[in-house]
């Protein structure tokens, strides 16, 4: 009696175990099934509506005065509730705007003509342009444009949009002219004739290394007193000074030299017409040799006539 009295407890925990396990089942099993139940009634979210675009060159760079041109493709997929469209219909409306920065005029086109709206059908790709014109001088960087596609129909809110960059680089033109703004003057030989050139920045951007230089007749001494400008600010313009030296004997007249300034982007040539004056003194001393002649002659006639 005393071992079946030890042994009871053990017994009877066994059996709280199981009859646990046993009702523990039934639950975890209705609990399952509730699950799977719940997940099958759940349904799935209908597709939305959606406009898809896409470029290759979102980013464009272009010369002054040039038209950027913009190539891109929309499609419209109206998902499983496309909002707004009759039965039987397969394409929506949407109207086009564009945003563009001050100083621009930007347009979308669909083949050559202009846009301001277009049918989209589902499903499928329209490839349009983007045309973008810069109605004054921009200054180099780079401009942004928007170009949003919104749904015509009414209480529609279906919208996209998709953005493009203008890129545009400095202008590089120096110039190189007289003062005076005539291409002609007159120097007088055997001395330094001073001269003044004027070179102007037209770039829309500072330039560097600016060399000046001459070509003249042979024997001629040509100088400035600056032969290379370090750098230039964009409409900024700087005085030269030219010293120009005829050889003494060069004979009276015409000749022409040439100017030019160059940088690395730019460069400006014109030619200079110089008349060239003897010296005064060559002036009296010649007026002299053709006194003396003249009275020397004077003197021979007198000669021979008293004979």
């Amino acid at each position: 009696m005393e071992i079946i009295k030890r042994k009871l407890p053990v017994y009877f925990i066994i059996l709280s175990l199981t009859l646990s396990i046993i009702l523990m089942v039934p639950a975890a099993l209705f609990a399952q099934e509730e699950e799977t139940t719940e997940e099958e009634i759940v349904e799935p979210e209908p597709e939305p509506e959606e406009l898809i675009f896409d470029t290759k060159l979102p980013k464009i760079q272009a010369k002054e005065g040039e038209t950027f041109s913009f190539n891109f493709d929309v499609a419209y997929k109206p998902g499983d509730e496309p909002f707004g469209i009759e039965e039987g219909k397969s394409e929506k409306t949407f109207d086009i705007t564009v945003d563009y920065p001050t100083g621009w005029i930007a347009a979308v086109a669909s083949g050559s003509t202009e846009a301001p709206a277009i049918n989209l059908k589902f499903n499928s790709t329209e490839s349009l342009r983007l045309m973008a014109i810069p109605l004054i001088t921009q200054q180099p960087g780079e401009y942004d444009f928007k170009v949003t596609f919104k749904s015509a129909v009414e209480g529609d809110t279906l919208e996209g949009s998709i953005e493009f960059t203008a890129v545009a680089p400095p202008t590089y033109e120096i110039s190189l002219t007289t003062k005076t703004g005539r291409l002609s003057t007159e120097l007088t030989s055997g001395k330094d004739n001073h001269y003044k050139l004027i070179v102007t920045n037209n770039s829309s951007t500072s330039v560097e290394n600016i060399s000046l230089s001459s070509t003249e007749p042979e024997g001629w001494q040509v100088s400035f007193d600056q032969d290379k400008i370090e750098s230039m600010e964009a409409e900024e313009k700087i005085e030269i000074d030219v010293t120009i030296n005829p050889p003494e004997k060069t004979i009276a007249g015409d000749y022409m030299l040439t100017f030019g300034a160059s940088s690395e982007n730019s460069n400006d040539s014109f030619d200079l017409r110089v008349t060239v004056e003897t010296p005064t003194i060559w002036g009296i001393v010649g007026i002299g040799i053709i006194v003396v002649v003249i009275i020397g002659v004077a003197v021979i006639f007198a000669r021979l006539g008293r004979r």
